[in-house]
């Protein structure tokens, strides 16, 4: 009875796995796959966060232009107290042309008695500082050559991850391409073989042709092996640089990208946010030299405040307590600290020298590098026309020797020659393709020419 139970559920249950479709796979273009690591790429985001930082610090340091509002309060217990006695006497008393008239006045003394007791005060305070040296203006310029230099390197970034991707992405067209060329001969050295071995049997041939067909069909087996493996592992490549799980299933869409290739060996490097942010760190050291200086020069800043004040005891009285208003200003000029100030000057002068030093070092680096990525596109460019002449002779030349081998004209090796040359010369045909591509990226990224 349990048997008849399993064969009628197998019997319900199987056609439902038959009718359920293959997992499928996702097909994505190289602009998907650099949108997809654009937003998956831990370094990017941790530029992004880097730039968002440096606004808000150039935000804080703007706000020093502006006047600051505080609330400040003091509390004050003690127990001194005493008395003052301010004696009497005759006072002396004047005409009215000033004269002393005699001293008929008399003052009978005074006694005070004064206590500390409790004393407090409260108030809103403000500050709106008008000249500091230049500090409060040089810092406001060095946050925002930060910024500057954040935003910039957000742009290095991109570049550094449109690379990578799609050089990811390349790896797995080429993949996909080998893997089709390993089918393409191998299915040509399968119809080889069925053609000698019919001549074998008809004792047209010898064993020894047999012989070296079949290892050259065991060796197109095992290419188609590692064709295959060679995709799976460039797929999974590509998945992790999309920030993708390496086991998705993911197709590329294309094979290579239609661009302009026009190397250019003089070509600017002022378009490269590199440039720019050496330019910007430059800009910074200097702001440093006018940073130290300021603390050299006068500082001048008005204040006001409006507050509560208690304390202070006469004769059992409250000297203080009422709101009262007060304005004013302070100024601070530095005289002498022991060349304190001085020396921070002239270090700061000392770093913006060696940053000039290392901007004009860097700037004639990125310039070999911009000639070298174009002569490298230049000799790919080169490469990839050749490797199409190439193709075109294999592909003649293999037409010719399997015309030739029917008619009986032309040796087996001969024709397994052709065969082994057209399949070299058809990956040396897609290598050349996706090198000069990715040669045309790194062209890009070396002027600038990315994002």
């Amino acid at each position: 009875m349990r048997n008849r139970f399993t064969v009628i559920l197998a019997a319900f249950i199987l056609p439902l796995f038959a009718a359920a479709p293959a997992a499928a796979q996702t097909v994505l273009s190289l602009e998907e796959c650099i949108s997809l690591a654009k937003e998956n790429n831990n370094s990017l985001s941790a530029a992004r966060s880097s730039r968002d930082a440096s606004k808000y610090d150039f935000k804080s340091v703007r706000g020093n232009f502006y006047p600051s509002l505080s609330l400040s309060g003091a509390g004050l217990y003690s127990t001194s107290d005493g008395s003052l006695a301010v004696p009497g006497g005759n006072l002396p008393v004047f005409d009215a042309s000033g004269v002393p008239a005699g001293y008929t006045a008399y003052f009978p003394g005074l006694g005070i008695d004064y206590k500390l007791d409790w004393i407090f005060q409260g108030g809103i305070l403000l500050q709106q500082p008008l000249y500091m040296g230049g500090k409060i203006r040089s810092g406001y310029k060095m946050a925002k050559s930060a910024a500057n230099i954040a935003e910039q390197n957000i742009r290095v970034t991109e570049a550094e991850v449109v690379v990578e991707t799609s050089k990811a992405y390349m790896n797995a067209v080429r993949a996909k391409e080998m893997k089709i060329v390993a089918e393409k001969y191998n299915a040509l050295v399968q119809n080889l073989m069925k053609d000698v071995q019919s001549a074998y049997r008809h004792g047209m041939v010898s064993k020894n042709d047999l012989l070296k067909v079949e290892v050259r069909l065991n060796e197109s087996n095992l290419a188609m092996k590692r064709a295959e493996n060679a995709q799976r592992l460039a797929t999974m490549n590509l998945c992790h640089a999309i920030g993708r799980p390496l086991t998705e299933k993911i197709e590329v869409s294309e094979t290579i990208p239609q661009y302009d290739a026009l190397p250019d060996a003089d070509a600017a490097i002022t378009g490269r946010p590199e440039f720019m942010m050496l330019e910007q760190k430059s800009e910074l050291a200097k702001r440093q030299v006018k940073m130290a200086r300021s603390e050299s020069l006068p500082q001048l800043a008005l204040v006001g405040s409006y507050g509560y004040m208690h304390g202070l005891k006469l004769n059992d009285a409250n000297l203080f307590g009422g709101w009262d208003f007060t304005a004013g200003v302070t100024l601070s000029i530095p005289i002498f600290n022991f060349g304190a100030r001085a020396n921070k000057v002239r270090a700061a002068k000392a770093r913006y020298e060696q940053t000039l030093s290392e901007v004009e070092d860097a700037n004639e680096l990125m310039t070999l590098e911009v000639t070298l990525a174009a002569n490298n596109l230049d000799e790919a460019i080169l490469e990839q026309s050749l490797a199409q002449v190439s193709l075109e002779t294999a592909t003649e030349n293999l037409r010719m020797s399997e015309s030739q081998y029917k008619a009986g004209v032309e040796q087996l090796t001969d024709l397994l020659e052709a065969q082994l040359m057209w399949q070299q010369a058809e990956q040396q045909y897609i290598d050349a393709n996706i090198g000069a591509y990715v040669k045309w990226i790194e062209y890009q990224k070396a002027t600038g020419s990315i994002n």
